[in-house]
Protein backbone atom coordinates (compact mmCIF):
# COMPACT_ATOMS: atom_id res chain seq x y z
CA UNK A 1 0.00 0.00 0.00
CA UNK A 2 3.09 2.34 0.85
CA UNK A 3 4.61 1.30 -2.09
CA UNK A 4 1.54 2.01 -4.34
CA UNK A 5 1.17 5.35 -2.50
CA UNK A 6 4.64 6.87 -3.72
CA UNK A 7 4.09 5.29 -6.79
CA UNK A 8 1.10 7.75 -7.51
CA UNK A 9 2.92 10.90 -5.89
CA UNK A 10 5.84 10.07 -8.04
CA UNK A 11 3.85 10.12 -11.15
CA UNK A 12 2.19 13.63 -9.88
CA UNK A 13 5.10 15.18 -9.51
CA UNK A 14 6.24 14.12 -12.75
CA UNK A 15 2.91 15.28 -14.45
CA UNK A 16 2.23 18.56 -12.46
CA UNK A 17 5.22 21.43 -12.69
CA UNK A 18 5.76 24.31 -9.59
CA UNK A 19 2.66 26.20 -9.67
CA UNK A 20 0.70 24.37 -11.88
CA UNK A 21 -2.90 23.08 -11.22
CA UNK A 22 -5.26 20.00 -10.83
CA UNK A 23 -8.86 19.76 -9.85
CA UNK A 24 -10.31 17.15 -7.84
CA UNK A 25 -11.66 15.08 -10.70
CA UNK A 26 -8.70 15.18 -12.66
CA UNK A 27 -6.99 13.47 -9.15
CA UNK A 28 -9.76 11.08 -9.18
CA UNK A 29 -9.08 9.86 -12.70
CA UNK A 30 -5.42 9.19 -11.66
CA UNK A 31 -6.42 7.34 -8.74
CA UNK A 32 -5.77 10.01 -5.92
CA UNK A 33 -9.08 10.35 -3.87
CA UNK A 34 -10.15 12.53 -1.29
CA UNK A 35 -8.28 10.84 1.41
CA UNK A 36 -5.05 11.13 -0.19
CA UNK A 37 -5.31 14.41 -1.93
CA UNK A 38 -5.98 15.27 1.96
CA UNK A 39 -2.60 13.81 2.95
CA UNK A 40 -0.71 15.46 0.42
CA UNK A 41 -2.34 18.92 1.40
CA UNK A 42 -1.39 18.14 5.23
CA UNK A 43 2.85 16.67 3.68
CA UNK A 44 2.64 20.06 2.01
CA UNK A 45 3.16 18.19 -1.90
CA UNK A 46 -0.01 20.08 -2.68
CA UNK A 47 -2.31 22.85 -1.27
CA UNK A 48 -6.06 24.10 -2.45
CA UNK A 49 -6.11 27.62 -3.95
CA UNK A 50 -10.00 27.32 -3.79
CA UNK A 51 -12.80 24.41 -3.17
CA UNK A 52 -11.88 21.28 -5.95
CA UNK A 53 -8.96 22.43 -7.35
CA UNK A 54 -5.58 21.59 -6.21
CA UNK A 55 -1.41 23.13 -6.92
CA UNK A 56 1.41 21.97 -6.96
CA UNK A 57 3.06 24.60 -4.77
CA UNK A 58 5.70 26.91 -6.42
CA UNK A 59 9.30 26.19 -5.52
CA UNK A 60 10.62 28.32 -2.86
CA UNK A 61 12.44 31.73 -3.96
CA UNK A 62 10.40 31.93 -7.40
CA UNK A 63 8.83 35.27 -8.18
CA UNK A 64 6.10 35.97 -5.70
CA UNK A 65 4.18 37.56 -8.67
CA UNK A 66 3.88 34.09 -10.56
CA UNK A 67 1.05 33.25 -8.25
CA UNK A 68 -1.28 35.73 -9.85
CA UNK A 69 -0.02 35.42 -13.29
CA UNK A 70 -2.86 33.84 -15.48
CA UNK A 71 -0.60 31.72 -18.39
CA UNK A 72 0.03 28.94 -16.19
CA UNK A 73 -3.67 28.49 -14.93
CA UNK A 74 -4.40 28.78 -18.33
CA UNK A 75 -1.76 25.82 -19.26
CA UNK A 76 -2.96 23.63 -16.61
CA UNK A 77 -6.63 23.78 -18.10
CA UNK A 78 -5.35 23.12 -21.59
CA UNK A 79 -2.54 20.64 -20.99
CA UNK A 80 -3.15 18.81 -18.13
CA UNK A 81 -6.79 18.46 -17.83
CA UNK A 82 -7.86 18.94 -21.41
CA UNK A 83 -9.93 21.87 -21.91
CA UNK A 84 -10.67 22.61 -25.03
CA UNK A 85 -10.72 26.63 -25.01
CA UNK A 86 -7.92 29.27 -26.72
CA UNK A 87 -7.01 32.56 -25.63
CA UNK A 88 -8.82 35.78 -27.88
CA UNK A 89 -9.05 38.71 -28.98
CA UNK A 90 -6.82 41.42 -27.27
CA UNK A 91 -5.43 38.61 -25.19
CA UNK A 92 -3.95 37.13 -27.87
CA UNK A 93 -2.82 40.13 -29.29
CA UNK A 94 -0.85 41.41 -26.43
CA UNK A 95 0.81 37.75 -26.71
CA UNK A 96 1.47 37.96 -30.83
CA UNK A 97 3.50 41.97 -29.79
CA UNK A 98 0.66 44.12 -30.14
CA UNK A 99 1.06 45.76 -26.97
CA UNK A 100 2.04 48.97 -28.03
CA UNK A 101 -1.25 48.95 -29.81
CA UNK A 102 -3.53 48.16 -27.00
CA UNK A 103 -4.66 49.80 -23.94
CA UNK A 104 -2.54 50.54 -21.12
CA UNK A 105 -4.67 51.83 -18.66
CA UNK A 106 -7.40 50.17 -16.34
CA UNK A 107 -7.23 46.00 -15.41
CA UNK A 108 -5.54 43.79 -18.19
CA UNK A 109 -7.97 41.30 -19.77
CA UNK A 110 -7.62 38.12 -20.31
CA UNK A 111 -10.49 36.85 -23.02
CA UNK A 112 -11.08 32.95 -23.44
CA UNK A 113 -13.31 31.34 -25.88
CA UNK A 114 -14.46 27.70 -25.63
CA UNK A 115 -14.94 25.41 -22.77
CA UNK A 116 -12.82 27.16 -20.09
CA UNK A 117 -12.86 26.09 -16.65
CA UNK A 118 -14.90 28.38 -14.33
CA UNK A 119 -12.56 28.49 -11.84
CA UNK A 120 -10.22 30.46 -13.59
CA UNK A 121 -12.53 33.31 -13.34
CA UNK A 122 -12.23 32.69 -9.44
CA UNK A 123 -8.47 32.80 -8.76
CA UNK A 124 -6.74 35.77 -7.58
CA UNK A 125 -5.50 36.47 -11.01
CA UNK A 126 -4.31 39.98 -12.26
CA UNK A 127 -6.21 40.31 -14.90
CA UNK A 128 -9.86 39.79 -15.34
CA UNK A 129 -11.19 37.08 -16.93
CA UNK A 130 -14.10 36.81 -20.05
CA UNK A 131 -15.48 33.64 -21.54
CA UNK A 132 -17.28 33.55 -24.33
CA UNK A 133 -18.34 29.79 -24.92
CA UNK A 134 -20.78 30.53 -27.57
CA UNK A 135 -17.96 30.49 -31.04
CA UNK A 136 -18.32 33.73 -33.37
CA UNK A 137 -17.11 30.92 -35.74
CA UNK A 138 -18.21 27.38 -37.54
CA UNK A 139 -14.77 26.38 -36.74
CA UNK A 140 -13.42 26.21 -33.68
CA UNK A 141 -9.63 25.46 -34.74
CA UNK A 142 -9.43 27.44 -37.76
CA UNK A 143 -7.09 30.32 -37.09
CA UNK A 144 -6.08 28.64 -33.42
CA UNK A 145 -2.17 27.96 -33.06
CA UNK A 146 0.07 26.74 -30.06
CA UNK A 147 1.90 29.25 -29.34
CA UNK A 148 5.56 29.32 -27.90
CA UNK A 149 6.02 32.03 -25.44
CA UNK A 150 8.75 32.92 -23.86
CA UNK A 151 8.97 31.54 -19.59
CA UNK A 152 10.75 34.57 -18.73
CA UNK A 153 7.48 36.29 -19.23
CA UNK A 154 6.21 34.08 -15.64
CA UNK A 155 8.89 36.31 -13.52
CA UNK A 156 11.37 33.09 -14.36
CA UNK A 157 9.45 30.51 -12.15
CA UNK A 158 9.09 28.20 -14.92
CA UNK A 159 12.74 28.64 -15.87
CA UNK A 160 13.45 26.19 -12.51
CA UNK A 161 11.44 23.38 -14.13
CA UNK A 162 11.89 20.67 -17.25
CA UNK A 163 8.25 21.58 -18.53
CA UNK A 164 7.88 24.01 -21.71
CA UNK A 165 4.22 23.83 -23.36
CA UNK A 166 3.12 25.96 -26.03
CA UNK A 167 -0.50 27.64 -25.34
CA UNK A 168 -3.69 27.97 -27.60
CA UNK A 169 -3.44 31.24 -29.03
CA UNK A 170 -5.63 32.77 -31.62
CA UNK A 171 -4.08 33.88 -34.69
CA UNK A 172 -3.52 37.21 -35.23
CA UNK A 173 -6.16 37.35 -38.00
CA UNK A 174 -8.56 35.28 -36.04
CA UNK A 175 -8.16 37.71 -32.81
CA UNK A 176 -8.67 40.67 -34.77
CA UNK A 177 -12.08 39.78 -35.32
CA UNK A 178 -12.74 38.41 -32.09
CA UNK A 179 -11.64 41.98 -30.67
CA UNK A 180 -13.81 43.65 -33.34
CA UNK A 181 -16.84 41.47 -32.59
CA UNK A 182 -16.27 43.48 -29.17
CA UNK A 183 -17.02 45.98 -29.78
CA UNK A 184 -19.00 48.74 -28.42
CA UNK A 185 -19.42 46.95 -25.11
CA UNK A 186 -16.51 46.00 -24.27
CA UNK A 187 -13.65 47.20 -27.06
CA UNK A 188 -13.85 50.62 -28.36
CA UNK A 189 -14.01 52.00 -32.35
CA UNK A 190 -10.17 53.76 -31.63
CA UNK A 191 -8.90 50.76 -30.01
CA UNK A 192 -10.08 48.86 -33.10
CA UNK A 193 -8.65 51.68 -35.27
CA UNK A 194 -5.13 51.57 -33.45
CA UNK A 195 -5.14 47.80 -34.04
CA UNK A 196 -5.85 48.40 -37.73
CA UNK A 197 -2.94 50.72 -38.33
CA UNK A 198 -0.49 47.62 -37.19
CA UNK A 199 -2.21 44.58 -39.25
CA UNK A 200 0.59 45.48 -42.12
CA UNK A 201 1.45 41.68 -42.78
CA UNK A 202 -1.89 40.06 -41.93
CA UNK A 203 -2.58 36.84 -44.46
CA UNK A 204 -5.00 37.63 -46.78
CA UNK A 205 -5.90 33.54 -47.41
CA UNK A 206 -6.35 33.03 -43.61
CA UNK A 207 -8.41 36.12 -43.19
CA UNK A 208 -10.86 35.15 -46.09
CA UNK A 209 -11.23 31.85 -44.42
CA UNK A 210 -11.58 33.19 -41.44
CA UNK A 211 -14.30 36.34 -42.45
CA UNK A 212 -16.57 32.85 -44.60
CA UNK A 213 -16.73 31.51 -41.14
CA UNK A 214 -17.72 34.24 -39.25
CA UNK A 215 -21.36 33.75 -37.71
CA UNK A 216 -21.73 37.74 -37.03
CA UNK A 217 -22.45 40.12 -39.61
CA UNK A 218 -22.03 42.72 -37.45
CA UNK A 219 -18.34 41.80 -37.28
CA UNK A 220 -17.63 41.59 -41.44
CA UNK A 221 -18.78 44.75 -41.71
CA UNK A 222 -16.68 46.51 -39.06
CA UNK A 223 -13.85 44.52 -40.47
CA UNK A 224 -14.49 45.81 -44.15
CA UNK A 225 -14.79 49.28 -42.67
CA UNK A 226 -11.66 49.70 -40.82
CA UNK A 227 -9.90 47.89 -43.76
CA UNK A 228 -11.12 50.82 -46.17
CA UNK A 229 -9.24 53.10 -43.85
CA UNK A 230 -6.33 51.90 -43.31
CA UNK A 231 -4.78 51.00 -46.96
CA UNK A 232 -2.90 48.01 -46.45
CA UNK A 233 -1.44 45.87 -49.28
CA UNK A 234 -3.49 42.64 -48.58
CA UNK A 235 -7.20 44.50 -48.58
CA UNK A 236 -6.67 43.57 -52.53
CA UNK A 237 -6.43 40.22 -52.28
CA UNK A 238 -9.86 39.93 -49.94
CA UNK A 239 -12.77 39.31 -52.32
CA UNK A 240 -15.53 41.04 -50.75
CA UNK A 241 -18.21 39.40 -52.82
CA UNK A 242 -17.10 35.89 -51.30
CA UNK A 243 -18.44 37.14 -47.96
CA UNK A 244 -21.76 37.22 -46.89
CA UNK A 245 -22.30 40.23 -45.07
CA UNK A 246 -26.37 39.86 -44.41
CA UNK A 247 -28.37 42.86 -45.60
CA UNK A 248 -30.56 45.49 -43.92
CA UNK A 249 -28.97 48.41 -42.31
CA UNK A 250 -27.26 48.03 -38.50
CA UNK A 251 -27.17 50.75 -35.91
CA UNK A 252 -24.51 50.21 -33.34
CA UNK A 253 -24.01 53.76 -31.68
CA UNK A 254 -26.67 56.04 -31.85
CA UNK A 255 -26.47 59.27 -33.01
CA UNK A 256 -23.32 58.10 -35.05
CA UNK A 257 -23.31 58.21 -39.11
CA UNK A 258 -24.56 55.24 -41.11
CA UNK A 259 -21.93 53.93 -43.39
CA UNK A 260 -22.86 54.32 -46.95
CA UNK A 261 -21.33 51.13 -48.12
CA UNK A 262 -21.35 48.86 -45.63
CA UNK A 263 -24.53 49.97 -44.09
CA UNK A 264 -23.98 50.00 -40.42
CA UNK A 265 -23.95 53.36 -38.09
CA UNK A 266 -20.70 54.06 -36.04
CA UNK A 267 -19.25 56.84 -34.78
CA UNK A 268 -18.65 59.66 -37.65
CA UNK A 269 -14.97 59.70 -36.82
CA UNK A 270 -14.72 56.55 -38.26
CA UNK A 271 -16.54 57.36 -41.45
CA UNK A 272 -14.28 59.48 -43.98
CA UNK A 273 -15.52 62.64 -44.95
CA UNK A 274 -16.13 61.68 -48.75
CA UNK A 275 -18.24 58.93 -47.59
CA UNK A 276 -20.27 60.91 -45.37
CA UNK A 277 -21.12 63.16 -48.17
CA UNK A 278 -22.00 60.47 -50.18
CA UNK A 279 -24.65 59.10 -47.71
Amino acid sequence: MIGHRADKLKNLLETLPPGFLVDSRWLEAHGIYRQLAHSYLQAGWLERPLQGLYRRPFIRGGNESAERDWKIPVLSAQWIMDFKFHVAATTAMELHGYTHYLRMSGPHKLYLHGDAPSWLSRLDLSADVTVRQGSLFQDMDVGVDNKEFSLEDNGGELQQSPWQWPMRVSSPERALLETIDEAPNHESFHQIDVLFQSMANLRPKLMTQLLKLCRSVKTKRLFFVFAERHTHAWRKYIDETAIDLGSGDRMLVKGGKLHPHYRITIPAEFVTKGEQDGA
